[in-house]
Formats: structure tokens, sequence, C-alpha cells
């Protein structure tokens, strides 16, 4: 039985009402910085260069993780290198004289042309440096991440003590429990249902998908299965020579039953499982069907994942759950507008 038939002969949900961004998931997910000006940018060699010419000069330089390496290099690795004068002073800038004559070289005139708003901004600076990301992840080793816009929508653990672009959305955890969750289809269809789109990828934005995304605990078994998925999928992108983008298109295509693949596919409907179980979920997916793990359609695209009745079944659990949380926090005063609950903070505006 389904609640309803919509419009579109799809079935009806029988939860309505939009998410609420919940408190408990704040300073949690964050945009990378929106550095505006690739003349901060420098190719690995030319920074070991100037490191090895001053060596206070790694103070102010970092590997640049943007969107393009996470879904293409077989480490998830930065493939450039990038000046990061923070929110300093112009006078603390120019204490590192190489780098600073650099951005004055190559940033400063570009930032004139722009409008009033940026070129009026400290042109040593980043538009947005996401002093709050760096601030929440500062005692982490790792953290989890993934690229903004895509279709694998697929997390990875990697180093902190490096300069993460906007186009990486980063999770302030080094939990692998967190990695798998964020791996999971519940997610991935909660991030499907909540996005945008671009062309056929998502969008991943962290205020509308991951600050709604009512969390299960975080158990032991969740913890074991991200660090298999991290550590066996690491093993399978060195040994292909390939980035996320190309294995996980070998994992969503059917013709494909190389052995590596099929594990990959199996540790993806563990953590499914998994989930399920950590929200406590058995009874009424079982209800469904179960999970129906397959290839089914996703748009004009095929993806290795649960089935539609799992799908709705989730969905709504999800948005249900939701809703539950945020009227708890409501009862406990944490949505106070009075108080500037939910209010942007000064670093986290965009060009958009």
């Amino acid at each position: 039985m389904v609640a309803g038939i919509t419009a579109s002969l799809d079935p009806a949900s029988r939860v309505a009402g939009n998410p609420e961004k919940l408190s408990a998931n704040a300073k949690l997910s964050f945009q990378g910085s929106i550095v505006l000006g690739l003349g901060f940018t420098m190719e690995p060699a030319d920074a070991e260069k100037l490191i090895a010419h001053d060596a206070r000069n790694s103070d102010v330089l970092f590997p640049y993780l943007n969107g393009q390496d996470l879904n293409s290099d077989p480490n998830c690795a930065a493939s450039r290198w990038v000046i990061n004068f923070h929110d300093w002073t112009e006078d603390r800038a120019k204490a590192y004289h190489a780098c600073y004559e650099h951005v004055l070289r190559e940033v400063k005139p570009e930032r004139a042309t722009k409008s009033k708003d940026i070129a009026t901004w400290p042109w040593w600076r980043y538009w947005r440096s996401r002093s709050e990301l760096y601030g929440e992840i500062a005692g982490l080793q790792r953290v989890v991440v993934l690229t903004r816009v895509s279709k694998t929508v697929m997390p990875v653990m990697v180093p902190t003590g490096q300069v993460f672009s906007d186009a990486v959305v980063v999770f302030a955890t080094g939990d692998t429990a967190m990695l798998a969750l964020l791996s999971s289809a519940p997610h991935y269809w909660w991030a499907k249902s909540r996005g945008s789109s671009m062309k056929t990828d998502l969008r991943y934005t962290p205020s509308d998908v991951f600050e709604t995304f009512p969390l299960p605990k975080l158990t032991q078994e969740l913890r074991h299965l991200g660090d298999r998925l991290d550590t066996f999928r690491r093993d399978v992108m060195l040994a292909r020579q390939t980035g996320l983008t190309k294995t996980y298109n070998l994992v969503f295509d059917e013709n494909c039953t190389d052995k590596d693949i099929e594990e990959l596919r199996a540790i993806h409907r563990a953590i499914d499982e998994a989930t399920v179980r950590a929200y406590d979920w058995e009874d009424r997916i079982e209800a469904v069907g179960g999970l129906d793990h397959g290839f089914h359609q996703v748009g004009r695209e095929t993806r290795y994942t649960i089935g539609p009745a799992a799908q709705r079944e989730i969905l709504d659990s999800l948005l249900e759950l939701n809703h539950e949380r945020y009227a708890e926090e409501v009862a406990q005063g944490l949505h106070d507008k009075k108080k500037g609950a939910g209010k942007p903070q000064a670093d986290e505006g965009t060009l958009f």
C-alpha cells in the first residue's frame, strides 16, 4: 500500500512539509575557501623552491585540493599549491617577501578589474577564507570531504594541513563511521532530493543537505565498514590508477563483474544495511520488500543502489525524523530567532 499517487504517477510521500536545519548538525559541514584569484596558486615544484629558499614560507604555502583532484586523482591528492595569508594584515603578509610579491604581481591586477566589492577587498586575502572551517578541523589529522558538484556524491578521507577549494565540501570529523554514513544510499537519496542539479550532476549544498539530515547513532559497525571502504577503495584506485569518477563508473556498470568492483559493491551493500540498523528501521524496510540492491535508474544514468520502494520509505522516514528532531530542538530553545540562531557568519558569503 502507498499513501497515494502523484500527478506524475509516482507514489505519494506519507510525510508533508520541508525539512528544517538542525542545531545538532551545525558547524559540521562547510564549503571550502573561495580564493578568487588563480594567481594565488602555483605548481608544487614552485612551492618547494620557495620553501627551500626560506623555510618560513611553509607558514603560507599549502596543497590546494579542488573538486577535480578529488574526482580524478587516484590518491585524491592536490595537483597544485596555494599561498594563504589567512586573515592577516598586509604588513604581516609582507614579512613573507617572495610570496607577497607573487600575489602582488599575479592577484592584485586581476582583482582590480572586478566589481567594487571585490576590487576594494584586501587583495592579499581570499574572498572567503572560511576561517570557521579551519578552526573546527585544527586538531584533526584527517577529515571527510566530497566534491560539491558531482555524479558520484562519494566522500573520501583526506589529510588536513591543506587549503580546500570552494568546489569541496568538508565535514569537520575524522570519524570513519561518518565516512560510511555519508557513503550510504540513505544519505545519497537525501542529497538527491534536497540538493540542486547542474546538468546531470548533483550540487551538494551543506545548508540544504547535511544541516537538515538527521543523523543516527554512529555505531562501531559503521566505523568498521568506513575503515574497510577507505582502505579497500584506495587500493582499488591505486591499482587501477583511476579516480573516484572512473572507479564508480565501473561500480554503476552492470556489465562490470571484476572481482574488486564486486567487492566494492558488497561493501556499499553492507554500509546501507548497517545504516538502516543504526536508525533502527529494519522493520519498516522489511515491510517494503527490503533494500532491493541493484542497478536502478537515476534520471538518465544507472546507479548501483537501493530500489524505489526502499528509497521512498527512507526519504519519508528521514523527513519524519527531521521534523521530530527539530521539534525537540525548538522545545529546548535552540531555535530562538531573537538570539540570532541560524544567522550566517560573516565569513559565509559567496559570489552567487
